[in-house]
């Protein structure tokens, strides 16, 4: 940017409201940048309150920069913060973070682009007493005491208000002011440069929080931007003004109502009200959020300019509306629509991005425990949607552009994964450019700021689909919390809807054995990763038998043999039948081939078979929400992709339970009879928990999610002991009971 800018964007931000940090960074920012320190100094010249001659110097002088200065960024970042909207043409900063570009759920209202600036209407004729009625009509009931000062005193060089008056009510101020005529012979004289001030709550007995008799109103004012801007900000907020002051100086100043019932409500609503103010354009000066705080008194000249009451009762009629209408204005949410509009031509549903499983611009997680090689199997999926391949030899892929978002491998390591993977798949790289990499392993940043800079570096590439890997790296928030889960969850959708593309992420299972589980509910952390998504594919580990694992021995030994037979050009000297079998292959081998060959057979057979043995066994399952459910898939990890099974794991199942892994096997993996029974009764309670989502609890919707008949459901309800049952119904006994 333009140093133009950067004075512009300072010139937004005011002093006052900053922290002591905040302060300090904008003098690194712009000595970085290579401004003077007089720049400095005289921007921090405007909080007179806090600005010491001299400060700036000396901390200018302790600025000598590191490996990662503060930056401009971070002055035009703070400028965005408090509102500004940038200079024309403004073009973001690659590192810059940027509000979510689809709608206003982050409390914005007013469009700085779009603003209706008008002149303030201040004529050059008024009638000074007729000014100060007005308000306290609009401000007080008769009998409320007013506090106000017309006295000041120099303070640092500036006026600042006595501790004033008090002692007449808004009714006796009212008549008397229509009695003279005058308001000086009502109020008393004052400073001409100081002007005069008035407290816009009611008091009684003095002028300090305590005195004030009902929270009624709260002070907006900003001085860092033009009146007529202040003025149609003010006006497009709706806010509900009792009164809009010209305080003859720099501001406006809102005295806007919040009417809360005691102090601690005050200040939730000013917190609010400022919090709004400040996402809208309005850079507030937050020592204004006292209630007895002192504003502007119209009808008096300030330095020659008229403190004016521009209006009165403007904008919503109370608190409560002008709050429901920018909640209302900003939660984003679309209209309801009526189903006769569009019955008669439905709008078509989004193209197959994964056949019969992920639609484009739809969402799915790949869970699976650890080792399950859930980051091959992305890398394949990758790979299969840029060259338009089946995934896993089973669901077809649309062909088109991909980011792959790497947040847990180094960069070469990446890379290289890449090139083994197309390797092990017998692809040639003819559209490796449709692959894009950001690599961000010591360099990612919570889902909620990832979101946007991804839109932002995304829009315009033409990605079809975002794959993240992994996303605990991004979560944010506790991953057993729905409500957090659920927010952390809404960033993919605006991912999803920005760039029309969809996002696949991976996440990994919780700990214990998941067979006994639903492929739904295996996922760690909240329910809600299961739920969100549009389809939900399930990675459970299968245990081959040995008569399993002797036929990988065999295939391997035959696949040695033939592969050695046909590159000595003895393809003919086997029959299909042959192939199957190791036996026969070994001794068509010696007939066929020599000494040397025999010995290199026998050293690709031992490397094959040992290959073979560190293959693991997958079963993936799917719970989607646009298609059909799909068969569990079986398939073999073999280092780096996944291969389809053949067949020989379609009557494995997953170690679920006692009953699944054998009297033998139970006591070895539990040790013995007292753990397994604490460990069944366990599982019902986790079975019963997670029923309960659903409503009420019965035998049938337990024995479903335990993968279990109802009849050993019910007899295994019985012998625990902790639960009752009502036909069907099951529900937890109260301690103590004994039915």
């Amino acid at each position: 940017m333009e140093n133009q800018d950067l004075l512009e964007a300072l010139d937004f931000i005011n002093p006052g409201s900053l922290t002591y940090e905040e302060w300090t960074m904008v003098g690194m920012g712009l000595k970085q940048a290579g401004f003077p320190v007089t720049s400095w100094e005289q921007w921090s010249a405007r909080d007179g309150g806090r600005y010491h001659r001299g400060e700036c110097a000396r901390k200018w002088g302790s600025f000598r920069g590191n490996a990662n200065p503060v930056t401009e960024n971070s002055i035009f970042k703070l400028a965005r913060d408090h509102g500004w909207a940038g200079p024309a043409g403004y073009a973001l900063d690659w590192n810059d973070v940027i509000d979510a570009p689809a709608g206003r759920s982050d409390g914005v209202v007013v469009d700085p682009h779009w603003l209706d600036v008008q002149e303030l209407a201040i004529p050059a004729e008024w009638d000074p007493a007729d000014q100060l009625v007005r308000y306290l009509q609009a401000l007080f009931e008769p009998e409320e005491h007013v506090a106000y000062v017309t006295e000041s005193y120099l303070r640092d060089g500036r006026p600042a208000p006595t501790k004033g008056c008090w002692d007449r009510t808004a009714g006796q101020l009212i008549e008397e002011l229509r009695h003279y005529g005058d308001i000086h012979k009502v109020v008393g004289d004052c400073d001409a440069a100081a002007g005069a001030w008035i407290c816009f709550n009611p008091v009684n007995g003095g002028r300090s929080n305590d005195n004030v008799t009902d929270y009624r109103y709260a002070l907006v004012e900003c001085d860092n931007l033009e009146l007529e801007k202040q003025q149609a900000i003010i006006r497009q907020l709706e806010l509900p003004c009792a009164a809009l002051v010209y305080s003859g100086g720099k501001s406006l100043h809102a005295i806007v109502r919040v009417n809360a019932p005691d102090y601690a409500e005050y200040r939730k609503r000013v917190d609010y009200l400022y919090t709004v103010c400040q996402k809208n354009g309005l850079t507030l000066d937050q020592a204004n959020r006292n209630p007895s705080r002192l504003s502007r008194m119209p009808g008096i000249v300030r330095g020659g300019q008229k403190q004016y009451l521009l209006g009165t009762n403007l904008g919503k009629s109370c608190w409560e509306e002008w709050r429901d209408w920018v909640e209302a204005s900003t939660d984003d949410l679309p209209d309801t629509e009526n189903l006769a509009d569009d019955w008669g031509d439905l709008p078509p549903l989004a193209d197959s991005l994964i056949d019969g499983v992920l639609r484009q611009g739809h969402k799915m997680l790949l869970a699976g425990p650890s080792k399950a090689g859930k980051s091959f199997a992305l890398i394949e999926l990758c790979i299969c949607i840029a060259e338009g391949k089946p995934w896993l030899g089973r669901f077809g892929c649309t062909q088109g552009k991909v980011l792959y978002i790497n947040l847990e491998l180094d960069r070469p390591s990446c890379l290289h994964r890449f090139k083994d993977v197309y390797a092990a798949l017998g692809y040639a790289p003819d559209n490796v450019g449709r692959i894009d990499v950001w690599n961000l392993r010591g360099a990612s940043v919570p889902m909620d700021k990832l979101a946007p800079r991804l839109i932002r570096r995304a829009a315009k590439k033409g990605y079809i689909a975002v794959v993240l890997d992994p996303i605990y790296k991004v979560i944010t928030g506790d991953e057993n919390s729905a409500d957090q889960m659920a927010k952390f969850c809404n960033q993919f959708d605006l991912v999803c809807r920005e760039l029309g593309c969809a996002v696949i992420y991976c996440h990994h299972h919780s700990k214990g054995a998941q067979g006994g589980k639903r492929s739904m509910d295996r996922a760690s952390g909240s329910g809600v990763f299961a739920r969100d998504p549009d389809a939900m594919l399930d990675m459970t580990e299968l245990t081959p038998t040995d008569a399993i694992r002797d036929q990988l021995k065999n295939k391997a030994a035959c696949a040695a043999c033939t592969a050695l037979l046909d590159a000595r050009g003895h393809a003919d000297s086997y029959s299909q039948d042959d192939a199957c079998s190791r036996t026969r292959m070994l001794a068509i081998a010696k007939e066929q081939l020599g000494l040397a060959d025999l010995r290199a057979l026998d050293a690709d057979i031992a490397a094959r078979q040992k290959r073979a043995a560190g293959m693991t066994a997958w079963r993936i399952e799917g719970t989607l929400r646009e298609f059909a459910r799909f068969d569990p898939v079986n398939l073999w990890f073999d280092y780096p992709v996944h291969k389809l099974d053949s067949g020989l794991l379609e009557d494995l199942q997953p170690e679920s339970s006692y009953q699944t892994l054998g009297a033998r096997g139970a006591a070895k993996r539990w040790g013995n009879k007292e753990k397994v029974t604490k460990d069944k009764s366990a599982e019902l309670h986790n079975a019963f928990e997670a029923c309960t989502m659903d409503g009420k609890v019965t035998i049938y919707t337990m024995a479903e999610y335990m993968n279990l008949r109802p009849a050993t459901v019910k007899k295994r309800l019985k012998a625990d002991g902790g639960f009752w049952l009502d036909d069907e119904v099951v529900g937890i006994k109260e301690p103590g009971s004994s039915g």
